[in-house]
């Protein structure tokens, strides 16, 4: 089977077994990393123009009549973000009904139209708020992005591998949103804080350009086509909404502060647009660096163990957040933002990569109770795909509790992000507790912290011998 033959067939690969080391190292690796060039590029697109607007917001001021309160703005940088989350799940299942390769030239192609709607729409003085944030439920298609992306690339790699290869996915589209954050600086620079339109403008032929490299360069595999009912199968089972919880720890944290940073600092430090801009890159940009770290680390240590440690990172540097508040310090302020970003970023890989983990421990003992090692191993990577989508649904949702919680905070009285911080420590304690009580105490009884999780087998020629 050679790529050749595979392109020749409409860019549908069928027999796609990246567990069959002969295959994997002959082929398979070269069509999967391929694939994942591309996924990336158009991943991270997406990741732009879903949190486009949290950049927008930064130039809002009566100099260009769009006077709006900080909590209008933080209305609308919630807006996309709650559409997003939403069409993750639809999103994930749209891969495994139109193949990867498909739906990935859909997605990228259908951000021209919340884009585009930016372009013309954000420099018009006096436009009301609820046109801007139609806009921005718009761009919430973005944000369906990571989700297809997911599903269809963890078809491509081999179970032993998938920790980094979803790493590098998700780290990739993630700095998409600190890319669009230094575009906006970089706007702001030299063109001063009256032309948002500029940062619309630059994303137009960039999309153009993931939209045809995902038409010329990737594929579709009939192995992501699941059966009627995959999402109802993942539902039934606990760890789905286990793994949920923990994701909106991590991965809810990580878009929902990506989102809040340039506001929190202009709120809190009373910063102007520029000041604002020239920090808010920094904690997506370590965040998304951190993820594939994440998964890295992961494949050694075993997911939950890294999820466990960096829950208790999190709480801790959200401890520091509320002490660097009570003190006005700057300095540690921005410092303990950042420890946040970076462990967000470690957490979406270990949480990502407890998934695959998880199911195939189930498989393993299905087979050591005299299952069919076949049909069980199939079952695993079916319910993989299925609860990624789940839980990339359930955990982008964290991002808007999150600027729901900043919006009450600073709508009150006292006026500061305090109230909002310590609901965030609350929930980060409470993510140590179920990572521990669920897949670390006594007897690792999930396989989640497993280092090296069983290897499906690839043939009924291996599944005989195990």
């Amino acid at each position: 089977m050679t790529t050749r033959a595979l392109a020749s067939r409409g860019h549908w690969i069928e027999g796609w077994d990246p567990e069959n080391e002969e295959f994997w190292e002959s082929t398979g690796k070269h069509v999967a990393r391929r694939n994942l060039l591309f996924s990336i590029l158009s991943e991270h697109i997406g990741f732009s123009i879903w949190s486009i607007w949290s950049v927008l917001v930064l130039f809002m001021s009566p100099s260009i009549g769009l006077p709006f309160t900080a909590a209008e703005k933080f209305l609308l940088v919630i807006t996309p973000n709650l559409v997003g989350a939403v069409l993750r799940l639809p999103y994930a299942a749209a891969v495994t009904r139109f193949g990867g390769r498909n739906w990935t030239i859909f997605s990228s192609a259908i951000l021209l139209v919340p884009t585009v709607l930016a372009f013309f729409v954000v420099q018009q003085p006096g436009t009301p708020l609820w046109v801007f944030m139609l806009i921005g439920a718009a761009a919430g298609v973005g944000g369906g992005n990571f989700a297809s992306s997911m599903t269809n690339i963890t078809t491509f790699f081999p179970q032993r591998r998938q920790g980094w290869a979803l790493g590098l996915n998700a780290g990739g589209g993630n700095i998409g949103v600190a890319a669009i954050q230094i575009v906006g600086l970089l706007v702001i620079a030299f063109a001063g804080n009256t032309h948002p339109s500029y940062v619309a403008a630059i994303y137009l032929p960039l999309i153009a350009l993931a939209t045809l490299c995902a038409a010329m360069f990737m594929d579709n595999v009939d192995a992501v086509r699941a059966r009627p009912g995959a999402l109802r199968e993942a539902a039934a089972s606990k760890h789905t909404w286990w793994i949920s919880f923990l994701y909106i720890g991590t991965f809810g944290s990580f878009i929902g502060y990506s989102f809040a940073f340039g506001l929190v600092l202009q709120t809190e430090f009373d910063f102007t647009p520029l000041q604002a801009a020239s920090w808010t890159f920094l904690g997506p940009l370590m965040g998304s660096i951190s993820r594939p770290f994440g998964g890295w680390l992961s494949d050694r240590l075993g997911g939950a163990r890294v999820t466990l440690w960096t829950f208790v990172g999190m709480a801790a540097g959200t401890a520091a957040l509320l002490f660097a508040s009570s003190q006005g310090s700057f300095g540690l302020y921005v410092a303990a933002f950042i420890v946040l970003f970076v462990l967000t970023g470690v957490g979406n890989g270990s949480t990502y990569k407890m998934i695959p983990a998880i199911f195939a421990k189930e498989a393993e003992d299905d087979v050591t109770d005299g299952g069919e090692a076949i049909a069980a191993f199939a079952r695993a990577r079916r319910l993989s795909g299925a609860v990624i989508g789940i839980a990339g649904a359930i955990g982008a949702l964290g991002g808007v509790g999150i600027n729901l919680a900043f919006r009450s905070s600073y709508s009150s009285a006292a006026a500061s992000g305090d109230a909002a911080l310590t609901s965030f420590l609350v929930y980060y304690v409470l993510c140590v507790l179920v990572t521990w009580l669920v897949y670390l105490r006594g007897v690792l009884r999930s396989g989640a912290a497993q280092s090296v999780p069983a290897q499906a087998p690839s043939s009924k020629a291996e599944a005989s011998r195990a």
